[in-house]
């Protein structure tokens, strides 16, 4: 039996995930790291510990299955999330500043007024702090020497796809993938190439950048002494377009959402660029054999991070899956409503100063209905994402498909399709994203004796709430966001 290893870096775990000769998820591996806070709206991660953990469970998998049975790599990450290291000692000089910290967002809006309509038409976002260039920015004037160094030519920058190649191939390979380099805010979409005009914008030298590659091009190999034999890297993709490519959303219109720390909608737009007027991003898909399909994508800050709050700060569970049975403890959210705007609001709000608020509290109120709410937050969130997507889409029918560890709650995917109103399909092949990248790598000519055979087995929802109460439903959240948003800027303080 030959296998593919997906290496799945997400937010809060590193994976590691064997597919068999039918692309079937065979024998998996995972590690959790620590999540850093060093003040309010800073996430961060230790860059080596993110390495480690890959590390160890790469070495599971291998272990398990055999190298000699290895065809290769497929990497899929956690994306926007920088890193800084060294060229030269591959040491890291800060911190990963994660995909949803918030440090750099009065100089993000400080950039819109002039800016905002010369990122988007050559980068298909929107200024914001979830995105790399800012992030590089902050570490270049912030760390001691940095910006020095980096005029040298002495540091590398890579999101996470580029530091796990970097160190699987001991500083050889210096790569990422278009779809990758598409979140940094400094990939121009419609050249394909760094940009100039970005790159002075946010004084970064084009040194520390680097080589973009198609998402199956050939990455190198592994160095023999991690796995005693290098083992080819097959494929780049970042997580959610691996998701798009995992779910099979190939075709122009064809829509997916996955579920996980943040959710994630996106669409394939096929070859033809489309700038979104719904305050959708613009993205590249994937790029495979030089030819690029680009996708519409609306990101949702928080979303299975809600379940894990409620765990680790309110205690409210001791597993995130115990999030359904007690919701189901009661039959509606008791008039609650949850805004989890812990990180702000993305899309299609795209507010850096909101803040998270749950209203609606009442001295009936328990932790059921707060938990009942946050669940419903999630499907909210992903309601006004699947609003902005019909509007925006050239296809004349969408069918959601969805994917996730959080599509496991069965409560959760019951008021997604009611807050739509349209039937839901979700694939019984959970790893999807892990799936991508494996399905990457069959593009990759050196892989050309294992076969897709995997047939599609769906579970559908259906909605059962009337569409009156699901209207009135979606009308308070809308109140509720309302009243969350630019927290952070519209505090008055009344003289004595």
């Amino acid at each position: 039996m030959n296998y593919i290893l997906s290496i799945d870096q997400g937010t809060t775990s590193s994976r590691c995930i064997a597919f068999d000769e039918q692309l079937k998820a065979s024998f998996t591996a995972q590690r959790e790291f620590k999540q850093i806070f060093p003040n309010e709206g800073w996430v961060e991660h230790n860059p080596l510990e993110i390495w480690n953990t890959q590390l160890e469970v790469i070495q599971e998998v291998v272990n398990h299955c055999g190298v000699d049975n290895i065809v290769g790599f497929g990497i899929t990450n956690q994306r926007e999330t920088t890193i800084i290291w060294n060229r030269t000692t591959g040491i890291p000089i800060y911190n990963a500043i994660v995909w949803q910290d918030r440090r750099t967002s009065d100089y993000c809006s400080s950039l819109s007024a002039n800016w905002k309509e010369k990122v988007q038409a050559k980068t298909g976002l929107i200024i914001d702090a979830y995105f790399s260039a800012s992030k590089i920015k902050w570490i270049l004037d912030h760390v001691e020497g940095a910006r020095l160094l980096a005029e040298n030519g002495d540091l590398c920058f890579g999101t996470v796809d580029t530091w796990l190649l970097w160190n699987l191939t001991k500083g050889k390979r210096f790569k990422t993938d278009t779809s990758n380099a598409s979140r940094t805010m400094l990939f121009n979409i419609q050249t394909m190439e760094w940009d100039n005009d970005l790159l002075d914008l946010f004084d970064i030298p084009k040194s520390i950048l680097p080589e973009v590659c198609d998402s199956n091009s050939s990455f190198g190999e592994s160095q023999k002494e991690l796995f005693n034999k290098p083992i080819p890297i097959l494929a780049i993709l970042g997580d959610q377009q691996a998701a798009l490519f995992g779910q099979q959303c190939i075709q122009l219109g064809d829509i997916k959402c996955t579920y996980g720390t943040g959710c994630f909608m996106m669409s394939n737009l096929g070859s033809e660029l489309m700038i979104s007027d719904q305050s959708l991003l613009s993205t590249v898909a994937w790029t495979i054999d030089g030819k690029t399909d680009y996708a519409l994508e609306g990101s949702v800050f928080v979303g299975g991070a809600v379940i894990q709050w409620l765990r680790d700060e309110l205690n409210f569970f001791e597993k995130a899956a115990e999030s359904e049975s007690l919701a189901r403890e009661v039959e509606d959210n008791g008039g609650v409503f949850f805004v989890p705007a812990l990180s702000g609001l993305g899309a299609p709000y795209w507010d850096q100063f909101a803040r998270g608020m749950i209203i609606g509290i009442s001295r009936g109120t328990t932790k059921a209905h707060i938990t009942r709410a946050a669940l419903e937050a999630i499907a909210l969130q992903v309601g006004d994402l699947y609003q902005c997507m019909e509007k925006a889409s050239p296809a004349k029918e969408i069918v959601l498909k969805v994917d996730g560890g959080a599509t496991e709650n069965k409560l959760l995917m019951q008021i997604q399709a009611d807050v739509i109103q349209q039937k839901i399909c979700k694939n019984q092949e959970k790893e999807s994203t892990a799936l991508g990248a494996a399905l990457m790598c069959i593009k990759n000519k050196q892989t050309l004796n294992l076969n897709y055979n995997h047939s599609e087995v769906w579970e559908a929802f259906v909605p059962v709430l009337s569409k009156t109460s699901a209207d009135t439903m979606i009308k308070k959240w809308h109140n509720a966001v309302h009243r969350s948003q630019r927290w952070l800027l519209d505090i008055s303080v009344e003289d004595d």
